[in-house]
């Protein structure tokens, strides 16, 4: 099984998700787990790679709020184990897109749900809700 981490930015109601260049969705902020490497560690490190060197966040406010099993939304055959963390703080600076990433998006339930990667939509955005994290 395949360990994958996301990480939960809020600000105003809203998540941060980004939308790779090569997939037709939005997806969290966030990716493999490589190995030698924890969730955590994983989780800071794909921030620092999709959000760009001028977002700043404190690596120390990670905070794992979920993990469940599911079918990777890349090729629906891959079974993984997400680990979902959230960010207990502000994301400061700026956001800079890169050959992987081609956007960004503060989301919130006005935007609908088409243009999400399943683990959005069916786990992470319900769990958001539930908890009031984001309108």
């Amino acid at each position: 099984m395949l360990n994958v981490v996301g990480t939960i930015f809020i600000n105003d109601k809203k998540i941060l998700i980004d939308k790779p260049r090569k997939r037709n969705t939005f997806q969290m902020i966030g990716g493999r787990v490589e190995d030698n490497e924890t969730p955590i560690q994983a989780a800071i490190r794909e921030c620092h790679e999709e959000l760009g060197n001028l977002a700043i966040f404190n690596e120390h406010n990670f905070e794992l709020i979920m993990d469940f099993d599911e079918i990777a939304t890349s090729d629906g055959i891959t079974k993984i184990h997400f680990y979902v963390f959230k960010y207990n703080g502000n994301l400061e600076g700026s956001l800079t897109k890169s050959e992987e990433i081609e956007d960004f998006l503060w989301y919130d339930t006005s935007f609908g749900t088409e243009i999400l990667s399943n683990t959005l939509k069916n786990e992470v955005i319900p769990y958001c809700l539930k908890n009031n994290l984001i309108k």
